[in-house]
């Protein structure tokens, strides 16, 4: 079970983003301030990070700031009051991994929730092994018998995703999100263009396939 940390200093709010996630099969922890989060993580391990930015004592800002500063790389929502795009900003440059803005709509965060968890399972596991096809994360490379191929970033993330959960079927609006981001203004299109990109680039590929589910979206499959 997946393992959430909530730092939000109003009571009601951080007692309902509790009972929605744990509705939704999360565990989770709530604290009031930054200080109070970090005093939990040098108790226990978390899988993810939700953190209002205006708190007492220490705010969501110095919270990420002080996790990013000791090598955490654990995934972090902000949620705050403000709209203002350098709040924003000033969010991601500390190291932010996803923004909401109140009031929130629960739905929309659990979904950012879910695809920030399996963000965090790709870059944890670092590669994936297809018989004798590796995919390495942090080269973006594709290593098989006939030769190694370093890919555009995008492309290698998008069959990564899929390969990650072999045979899972992902609509492209799926992979929009999590690949591209829910704020991005790409067209769905995007995904067929790089689809057949990598189709082209392992169509010799003796161990995957990626296969089209018509008016779905597409998987990979192990041959």
């Amino acid at each position: 079970m997946f393992k959430i940390l909530i730092a939000e200093d109003d009571r009601e709010l951080r007692q309902l983003f509790s009972h929605i996630l744990t509705k939704n099969g999360y565990f989770t922890y709530g604290v009031s301030n930054g200080k109070e989060a970090l005093d939990a993580l040098d108790k226990e391990y978390y899988d993810l990070i939700i953190s209002d930015i205006m708190m007492p004592v220490m705010d969501g800002y110095e919270l990420v700031k002080s996790l990013r500063s000791s090598g955490s790389n654990t995934p972090i929502m902000m949620i705050t009051a403000k709209d203002a795009f350098d709040d924003m900003r000033q969010g991601f440059a500390y190291g932010t991994d996803d923004y909401m803005v109140k009031p929130i709509n629960i739905n929309e965060m659990v979904l950012r929730v879910e695809a920030l968890l399996r963000r965090s399972k790709m870059i944890n596991d670092r590669r994936l092994i297809f018989g004798k096809t590796i995919l390495e994360l942090d080269s973006l490379t594709v290593y098989s018998e006939k030769e190694n191929l370093v890919l555009p970033q995008k492309e290698f993330m998008l069959l990564y995703k899929m390969a990650s959960f072999p045979g899972k079927i992902f609509t492209r609006h799926q992979l929009m999100d999590e690949i591209w981001g829910y704020d991005n203004d790409s067209d769905t299109h995007t995904i067929d263009v790089h689809i057949a990109r990598l189709r082209d680039r392992f169509k010799n590929n003796t161990d995957f396939k990626i296969v089209t589910m018509r008016g779905v979206g597409y998987k990979v499959v192990k041959i």
